[in-house]
C-alpha cells in the first residue's frame, strides 16, 4: 500500500513539472499549459502538416493571409529577425503560418510569400471548413470584409497573436501583435531550456 502511495506521488510531481510555469516570459502563458490542438491541413511544402513532427523545437503559429498588408508582414518579419537573434538555437524554431483566407492562399502562394520572410517558414491551408476547425480550437476570429465590387476585392480582419508551442507539443503562450523581434527570441530560448 505504502509503495502505491509512493508511486502515485511521483507521478503527480512529475506531472506538475511537466506543466510548471515557466518565469521570465514575455508573452501571456496558458494555464495550465495544454496539447496544442491538432492541425490537420496541408503545408506548403505540399505534405500533410503534422504539428507532432516537430517535437523537439519550439513552434511559433501565426494566423493570417498573405494579401495581409500591415499586420502579417510585420509579425511575419519579426519573426524573421528574431531567428537571426537565435543564432544556433534558430535550428529549434519553427514558424508554422496558417492562412485566415482559403480563398486565395494556395500551397503554391503560401510558399512564395513565406520564402520572402525566411525559407524555412512553413505555410499551412486546407478547406475553408477545415482551417474552421483550426481557428475555433485556437480561439482565432476571421472575418471576410467586401472592398470593392470584385469577389476577390476584400480583406480579412482576424486576431493577431502568436501561439508558442513548447519541444513536447504543448500550447504554452501566446504573444500579441507588435512585440519586438527580442521578445519573441528571448521567450523561444526560455521555452527551448525548460
Amino acid at each position: 500500500m505504502f509503495k502505491s502511495i509512493l508511486v502515485l506521488a511521483a507521478c503527480l510531481l512529475c506531472a506538475a513539472a511537466g506543466a510548471a510555469p515557466i518565469a521570465g516570459l514575455k508573452s501571456g502563458l496558458f494555464e495550465p499549459p495544454r496539447v496544442a490542438p491538432v492541425i490537420g491541413l496541408q503545408g506548403s511544402d505540399g505534405s500533410a502538416f503534422d504539428l507532432a513532427k516537430y517535437r523537439g523545437k519550439v513552434v511559433v503559429l501565426e494566423f493570417g493571409y498573405t494579401h495581409c498588408t500591415e499586420v502579417c508582414p510585420v509579425s511575419l518579419y519579426a519573426l524573421a529577425q528574431a531567428r537571426k537573434l537565435l543564432g544556433a538555437d534558430a535550428a529549434n524554431l519553427q514558424v508554422v503560418f496558417i492562412t485566415v483566407d482559403t480563398e486565395r492562399d494556395s500551397v503554391a502562394r503560401l510558399h512564395d510569400y513565406l520564402a520572402q520572410f525566411d525559407p524555412g517558414f512553413v505555410g499551412v491551408t486546407g478547406s475553408a471548413g477545415q482551417v474552421d476547425a483550426v481557428l475555433k480550437a485556437y480561439g482565432i476570429v476571421a472575418a471576410k470584409r467586401m472592398m470593392g465590387g470584385s469577389k476577390t476585392d476584400y480583406m480579412m480582419s482576424h486576431s493577431s497573436y502568436l501561439y508558442f508551442v513548447d519541444t513536447r507539443g504543448m500550447l504554452r503562450a501566446m504573444m500579441p501583435f507588435g512585440r519586438p523581434a527580442a521578445e519573441i527570441a528571448h521567450d523561444v530560448q526560455l521555452l527551448l531550456r525548460n
